[in-house]
């Protein structure tokens, strides 16, 4: 089996089965598993799936740039906003992630609502701008273009000094086992650090997420409370982790 067919049966078994084992398909072609994981790695770099150990998960498209992301997925972020609003309490203090998802929370809080919010997005908080009863807190720090975010030391030291009822986390890639992953590291410390100064924590996913992978761990699944998933896929595995699963 030439190279370019060897990756061409690799990215069909990733679409039909969701992952791949180097291992299983080693011994199913008669080829080494060297000659697998580099096939592997060459896909990786193309951005074709996401290795990890043993083998490869679907790569998530949610790592795209700002303009990708915001086109993405466009009705399923509309209905993951809807049905998050409902599930916010009157009064609560809640951290709200970056994310085009998270947009369409905002576009569908009441404006009335009572609320503390907390963000590191300049974005988000000047989404609020007309939620009189909102309190916004932004966070400040080095500005992050590609997610539109504060990172860096001074945002660590404000998030420290953080209490929250609840955590909006915005991820690149929702797994059972791989657990909630982003794209990169720095932010991938910003988003635990946020995590462990609120008492719940909620994603919203879009089906290219589910079952999807990306370069840096955030946190294993247990760690969320609710998943809020838009997808006619089966949710199954996520439920088996514990968590309160919403399909919308």
């Amino acid at each position: 089996m030439l190279t370019e067919q060897r990756k061409r049966h690799l990215l069909d078994l990733l679409a039909s089965d969701g992952r791949i084992v180097a291992r299983t398909v080693s011994a199913a072609l008669g080829l080494s598993e060297d000659t697998i994981r580099r096939d592997l790695r060459e896909l990786a770099s193309q951005g074709l799936l996401q290795r990890v150990h043993g083998g490869a998960l679907p790569a998530s498209p949610a790592i795209a740039n700002l303009a990708a992301r915001r086109a993405m997925s466009a009705d399923a972020k509309v209905l993951l906003g809807a049905a998050a609003v409902k599930l916010l309490v009157p009064g609560q203090t809640v951290i709200v992630d970056g994310g085009t998802t998270h947009f369409e929370l905002i576009r569908h809080l009441p404006l009335d609502f009572e609320a503390t919010v907390i963000t590191h997005s300049p974005a988000i908080a000047a989404a609020l701008e007309f939620h009189q009863k909102v309190e916004v807190i932004l966070i400040g720090g080095r500005l992050f273009r590609h997610s539109m975010v504060t990172m860096g030391a001074a945002a660590m030291e404000a998030i420290s000094r953080l209490r929250a009822d609840l955590f909006i986390l915005g991820v690149t890639g929702v797994h059972p086992v791989e657990g909630l992953t982003t794209g990169d590291f720095e932010e991938a410390y910003i988003k635990r650090a946020l995590m462990s100064r609120a008492a719940e924590t909620m994603v919203l996913a879009t089906t290219e997420k589910l079952g999807a992978a990306s370069a840096h761990l955030v946190a294993p699944l247990s760690a969320i409370t609710t998943l809020v998933a838009a997808t006619e896929g089966l949710l199954d595995e996520f439920t088996a982790a514990g968590m309160t699963v919403i399909r919308v």
